[in-house]
C-alpha cells in the first residue's frame, strides 16, 4: 500500500469512527503515526482528501457492482445483485458521514450525487430495460421513474430520522423494500425466477 492510499485508508476509519467534521487533520496524522507534513504532500487541505476518498469509494463500489452482475445468468439475477451492492453501499454511508459531507464537502457530496444518478441509476434503468426485452419485467413500468424511486428508497431506509434504529433493523427494513420493489416489477415469468432463487438462498 502506498503512503497516499495508507493516509485515504487511515482517513477513512476516522470519519467512519466519528463523522468528517471532528476530525482534523491532526488527528489522521496521529492515527497513522506521520507528520501533517507528509499528508500535505498530497492533499492540500482536509477538503481536498474528502473528495479524493469519495472518488476511490465510488470507483470501488462500481467495479464490486460490475462484477457481482458479470456472474449472474439472468436480468432478474443482476437485479438482485446489484440491488444488494447498492444496499451495501448506502448502508455504510451513515447518517452523520452523509450530513457532514453535504453541509462542509459540497464538492464530496457532488461526487457522491453523480455516482447515485450516473452509475446506480443508469445500470438499474438499464436492467429494467432488458428485462422488459426478455419478458420478465413488466412492459408498463417506466424504467427512468421506479430506478429512481428505487434507489431513493434504499438511501431513505437508512435515515434513522425516519426509521429510528430503537424501532426498525435496517437490513429487515432493506429486504422488505427490496421484496416489495421486485415483486412490484416482474411479470409472471419473472416472479416465477425470484421464487427460484429465493428457494435457494433458502437451501444455502
Amino acid at each position: 500500500m502506498s503512503q497516499k492510499e495508507r493516509i485515504l485508508a487511515g482517513s477513512l476509519e476516522l470519519f467512519y469512527r466519528a463523522g468528517i467534521k471532528s476530525v482534523t487533520m491532526d488527528d489522521i496524522a496521529k492515527h497513522l503515526a506521520v507528520s501533517k507534513k507528509t499528508i500535505y504532500q498530497f492533499f492540500t487541505d482536509k477538503n481536498e482528501l474528502v473528495i479524493a476518498l469519495v472518488k476511490q469509494k465510488m470507483e470501488e463500489d462500481e467495479q464490486q457492482m460490475k462484477t457481482s452482475m458479470a456472474a449472474a445468468s439472468n436480468v432478474i439475477e443482476q437485479l438482485i445483485d446489484m440491488m444488494q451492492c447498492s444496499e451495501e453501499i448506502f448502508s455504510r454511508a451513515n447518517p452523520i458521514l452523509m450530513y457532514d459531507m453535504q453541509k462542509y464537502h459540497p464538492g464530496a457530496w457532488d461526487e457522491f450525487q453523480k455516482f447515485k444518478n450516473g452509475v446506480i441509476i443508469s445500470t438499474l434503468e438499464q436492467l429494467l430495460r432488458e428485462g422488459k426485452e426478455q419478458g420478465y419485467i413488466r412492459p408498463e413500468i417506466d424504467e427512468r421513474a421506479i430506478a429512481r424511486m428505487r434507489v431513493n428508497q434504499v438511501e431513505m431506509g437508512f435515515n434513522t430520522s425516519i426509521f429510528p434504529l430503537s424501532e426498525f433493523s435496517p437490513w429487515k427494513l432493506q429486504q422488505q423494500f427490496l421484496e416489495h420493489f421486485n415483486y412490484g416489477i416482474c411479470t409472471l415469468e419473472g416472479y416465477k425466477l425470484l421464487e427460484k432463487y429465493k428457494n435457494l438462498k433458502k437451501q444455502d
